[in-house]
């Protein structure tokens, strides 16, 4: 009898041969540049992405460890330092004391499409240099760090991982890292992200320079509330939801500008500012230092103050 492989029709092996050709290339290409993160008492998984050894893992993986040490999957250990990392990213920046014996080519994220192939590669359970294959279920995801701060921009994939997988490449079929796996939905099946390439290039562009990511503040604490609809009617408000002021801190941006608890924000900078989230978006960097607009509500009352960010 005739092998079932040999008798399925030449398109469908054609198929089948076509994806195994994009996985086995993305897999030949970055593979070798994957690490094994050992972390103290924890592990996880990185890639290396340039010639001189810089290593991107999770914040959650390399964060606080006492030493950390990467092993290739040739079994070559190198000793790794801290360079820096951000929390409210998940991101962390290694530095092999030692030469890489690879590295991968970090892409971009911009132009994916849901339903493009994408292959994960990691250490599940410690299971070095594993492989899933999926597809990109969704673009534009957010998702809360651990500082509770949202992550913008996440990919969506259904390529399976466990734990282990943190800080390992998701990668496209040419051989590019557009993603950093980060998390899993505990109890879901084929729910996992990835933080962008985009977002890990801007985030390691600027922890090589200066080992943070500097960010702004205005010296509060806050909480999304919605709004009377007659108020959000009467002022025109571009939100029905606003960030009512829980706490300010003494001699901060928020106590010049004469903000009380119990004010409602609803916009920044004339962008409109309906929840905790929204307001932490527009905290970037560039507004540190520069004078903006900012209004709030103190009852049903709309008024306008300027407020100069301070980096955080």
């Amino acid at each position: 009898m005739a092998d079932s492989a040999d008798s399925a029709p030449p398109d469908a092996q054609e198929i089948r041969d076509s994806y195994s050709r994009a996985v086995i290339g993305a897999v030949e290409a970055v593979g070798p540049a994957v690490l094994h993160i050992q972390a103290g008492r924890g592990s996880g998984s990185g890639v290396v992405f340039t010639p001189d050894g810089y290593v991107l893992t999770n914040s959650h993986v390399a964060s606080g460890a006492p030493r950390l040490s990467a092993t290739f999957p040739d079994g070559h250990t190198l000793a790794a330092r801290l360079v820096g990392d951000d929390p409210e990213t998940d991101l962390a920046l290694l530095r092999l004391d030692g030469e890489a014996s690879a590295h991968a080519r970090l892409g971009s994220s911009r132009k994916l499409c849901v339903g493009q192939l994408v292959v994960a590669i990691g250490n599940p359970f410690g299971f070095q240099a594993t492989v899933t294959a999926g597809v990109v279920s969704a673009l534009g995801r957010s998702l809360r760090a651990r500082s509770g701060r949202l992550i913008e921009g996440m990919i969506q994939t259904d390529a399976a991982l466990n734990p282990g997988n943190s800080g390992g490449p998701l990668v496209n079929a040419a051989g590019e890292v557009v993603g950093i796996n980060t998390a899993i939905i505990a109890g879901a099946q084929g729910l996992c992200f990835a933080i962008s390439a985009d977002t890990a290039s801007f985030v390691t562009s600027r922890l090589i320079r200066e080992g943070r990511v500097r960010r702004s503040a205005i010296g509060l604490t806050v909480q999304t509330i919605t709004l009377p609809r007659r108020v959000v009617r009467f002022h025109q408000l571009g939100a029905e939801s606003g960030v009512r002021v829980e706490s300010i801190l003494a001699g901060g941006p928020a106590a010049a500008a004469d903000l009380k608890k119990g004010d409602v924000i609803v916009t920044f900078d004339d962008v409109p500012v309906g929840s905790v989230d929204d307001l932490h978006r527009l905290l970037t960097e560039e507004r540190a230092g520069k004078s903006l607009s900012l209004a709030y509500l103190r009852g049903t009352e709309l008024h306008t103050v300027q407020i100069t960010p301070k980096t955080r």
